[in-house]
């Protein structure tokens, strides 16, 4: 278990900002519990039925690579089954890609790609978006969870 940086006792959040992003998490802010929080394609079919759940959680021991799996039919990928990671360092977060063919957008900053691999730090509402700019996925990094009924939040309940 990793020990968040000194500003917070409380993990950071990775929120959802395209409906792609919020079908793979599950919920409308994810929140980074264990560091390094891996994210990568999910290399199962989509397309299967009964579908497969997009996160998988192994249990005995094993784990699987990622933490987050982000589901992308075939056959051009612009994800790599593991893409970047959210570490923290000193009292601050960073985001590494994994050599990524195509790379991570880190608020418009480009970070691997060709394989090659990269790093930089992480803000308070930076935006993620794995696979450069063409990706259907796009996440912001925050220090807190959106208040419900907020646009990046859980929608309001109706009466």
């Amino acid at each position: 278990m990793s020990v968040y940086p000194s500003r917070s006792a409380d993990p950071p959040y990775l929120i959802p900002l395209t409906p792609e992003a919020r079908q793979a998490a599950l919920a409308s802010a994810l929140p980074l519990l264990t560091l390094p929080f891996r994210v990568g394609r999910d290399r199962r079919d989509p397309n299967r039925t009964p579908p497969w759940p997009h996160r998988d959680r192994r249990r005995g021991g094993a784990s699987g690579p990622n933490d987050l799996y982000l589901p992308e039919p075939g056959p051009q990928y612009r994800l790599s089954r593991e893409h970047f990671l959210i570490g923290a360092e000193g009292d601050a977060y960073f985001l590494e890609d994994c050599g990524s063919a195509c790379g991570t957008l880190v608020e418009g900053r480009a970070v691997g790609g060709a394989r090659t691999g990269g790093r930089c730090a992480l803000r308070e509402g930076d935006v993620i978006i794995p696979g450069g700019s063409g990706s259907r996925f796009a996440f912001k990094f925050t220090y807190h969870p959106p208040p419900v009924g907020t646009e990046e939040g859980s929608p309001p309940t109706s009466s």
